[in-house]
């Protein structure tokens, strides 16, 4: 039984609580020994894309206290993004200090939950996962270009019995948010954000897909501010349906 600790990025503890809910129930439904600290905070994105790097590392240290080295012992994440920060922006960050060592191993534990699930645990269906309808699959660039993650999701997501997938065009351009980009280049995001839903909204889908939050919310607040027919789901959040 793989023994998980949890990284709960604070913009889904603080948003979207009932996505971390469920991955917890994905992941013991698989046999995992789950492990949550409360200690933990952010991981240093935000203050880093800021342009502020003496505060995200500090930030950054305080993560590797809560994340220490232990053997057999995995990080698992539902948001790519913040996997990204952790295992790529951590390198430049602890780059010739006394902390590059335990962020080397801690960058081998860290997974996001599909990459997870599929390349380390072997699994590409959950049992009883069950959702009725069409989606379409959402690659954010943090999962796509910073973490290689592609087929993962979409794997689990086709094991989901009653779900269909539809491929939408141009599913590898970003979505718009970019976090502070989305508030800096208002205007811009928002003709991203309409493009991506069109182009979801094309291929007929109830659901649109993704396993960043931060990209699902910027795209739904499109939706629902043009009331456009489709719902957009966290991964975690199909895979702990239906049962």
């Amino acid at each position: 039984m793989p023994a998980v600790d949890l990284f709960i990025p604070c913009f889904v503890d603080q948003l979207f609580p009932t996505t971390a809910l469920n991955m917890v129930k994905v992941l013991e439904a698989v046999g995992c020994e789950v492990h949550y600290n409360g200690n933990q905070t952010c991981c240093g994105q935000p203050a880093y894309n800021a342009g502020f790097k003496a505060e995200s590392c500090e930030v950054a240290t305080k993560f590797l206290k809560d994340f220490p080295n232990e053997p057999g012992r995995y990080v698992v994440s539902p948001s790519a993004s913040c996997v990204g920060m952790v295992r790529n922006t951590y390198a430049e960050l602890f780059d010739s200090t006394p902390q590059q060592t335990q962020h080397y191993g801690l960058q081998r534990r860290v997974f996001e939950l599909t990459e997870f699930l599929v390349d380390v645990l072997g699994i590409t269906t959950i049992p009883g996962a069950a959702l009725p309808g069409q989606y379409t699959y959402h690659d954010s660039c943090s999962a796509l270009r910073e973490c290689g993650i592609r087929e993962a999701p979409r794997q689990l997501l086709d094991g989901v019995q009653g779900l269909t997938r539809l491929e939408m065009a141009e599913t590898e351009t970003c979505c718009g948010f970019g976090g502070t980009f989305a508030v800096k280049f208002q205007a811009i995001s928002v003709a991203m954000a309409e493009q991506k839903v069109e182009h979801a909204l094309a291929t007929g889908a109830d659901y649109l897909i993704s396993t960043d939050t931060s990209c699902l919310m910027h795209l739904n607040a499109y939706i629902r501010r043009e009331k456009k027919l489709i719902k957009t789901l966290h991964v975690a959040d199909v895979l702990a349906s239906g049962w």
